[in-house]
């Protein structure tokens, strides 16, 4: 099996790749960039593994011509600087202790020790300068089967950095086949280890949950999640039957993923807080839920708050109430997007004065919209 694209056959790439080799060490692609090529799919980064310490790839690097950031080397990571993009460069390493959420770690020339201390096979992928793939951990056969499964004992792997339970769903909503659902070791392994959940930042839970929500079809993904108590346990009060009902809509309107849009569906107490959502997810999270069960007509919607925001908005209500979507969904929302009010508080300040101007203008904006943006300024002004 070889792994292949132009990540890989990219000049700079194979020119640190040689470097490190002349110089007697050994060196891989690891993890997504192999997934990922043998899926046919975008790679995103280039992970590189390596027997050789930190130290010695630093000096390595630099020799070749390559700019070299230390970003980890407690960890055993650094960056090296090419015009093909930034590559992390990691020793091999082993697990010595952790703690659920941190890992000291001790490095290593065994490339299978290193796979050991993965979280899932199919990230344990690693492949040759040349592309050939060496699979230590069983990860190619769970890789073409689309089964997401922990290297090892699952419970040890949880215990090594809970995350890896929200990883786990996002990785099978991901790469998964949800025809074959979830391994159920692995599902079982993440109900009993969900305490630890309560021990990570929020900051940490919210990446991993917008990134799950963002995959193609993360209903039932969430819809397991929801059955092993753990989306209870990070967003009380969320209900998943929206969610599948909107991943429905959006693939009939033609619409893509949005992670906001779908955690508004899945609803839950205090989700901006509890996820650590920023400020513009927040005011979008909020503007959704607020106006699902408003009196607002898409037009309307489209006008005050913009296109996307409104097209959102109905797909949202079409989910929750198991409505069908406008049959000219797109020109209600053109009309929307495109009307401009014919007044202004200066057209009222000849007739009345202080907060009248803001009433008389209030009302020539209901009047306007209740006819469809039809009428003129001499209409809201007579």
């Amino acid at each position: 099996m070889i792994a292949t694209g132009p990540w890989r056959e990219a000049a700079p790439v194979q020119a640190l790749l040689s470097a490190l080799g002349s110089a007697g060490y050994a060196a891989f692609f690891v993890g997504g960039c192999v997934r990922n090529a043998l899926l046919g799919r975008e790679v995103d980064d280039i992970d590189i593994a390596t027997d050789a310490r930190p130290k010695r790839v630093i000096e390595i690097a630099e020799e070749a011509g390559f700019r070299a950031v230390p970003t980890g080397l407690e960890h055993g990571t650094v960056t090296i600087v090419t015009e093909a993009g930034p590559l992390e460069v990691t020793t091999f390493r082993r697990d010595v202790e952790t703690d659920g959420r941190h890992a000291k770690v001790a490095f290593s020339t065994d490339v299978a020790e290193d796979a050991a201390r993965r979280d899932f096979t199919m990230n344990a992928l690693y492949a040759a300068p040349d592309g050939k793939v060496v699979d230590p951990m069983g990860g190619l056969d769970d890789l073409r089967a689309r089964r997401v499964r922990f290297v090892g004992d699952a419970r040890a792997r949880i215990s090594e950095d809970t995350l890896r339970i929200l990883r786990y769903f996002r990785f099978h909503a991901w790469y998964g086949d949800p025809m074959e659902g979830l391994d159920a070791e692995a599902l079982a392994a993440c109900a009993e280890g969900a305490d630890g959940l309560d021990r990570l930042s929020a900051e940490r839970v919210g990446k991993e949950m917008l990134k799950l929500l963002a995959a193609p079809d993360p209903a039932p993904s969430v819809g397991a999640m929801a059955q092993a108590g753990i989306l209870a346990r990070l967003l009380p009060g969320a209900e998943t039957a929206t969610l599948t009902l909107l991943v429905h809509m959006e693939e009939l309107a033609g619409a893509a993923p949005d992670p906001i849009r779908r955690l508004a569906a899945l609803g839950g107490e205090e989700a901006a807080k509890r996820l650590r959502l920023s400020r513009r997810q927040t005011k979008a999270l909020d503007l959704l839920r607020t106006e699902i069960g408003s009196a607002a007509g898409t037009a309307e919607l489209s006008w005050r708050h913009g296109r996307e925001a409104a097209r959102d908005v109905e797909l949202l209500r079409a989910a929750s109430f198991e409505a069908p979507l406008p049959a000219d969904l797109e020109a209600r929302l053109d009309r929307g997007a495109g009307a401009i009010l014919p007044v202004t508080g200066r057209d009222f300040a000849d007739k009345v004065q202080g907060p009248e101007i803001g009433a008389g203008l209030a009302e020539a904006e209901r009047r306007w919209i209740a006819s469809g943006f039809t009428l003129g300024r001499d209409d809201l002004l007579g």
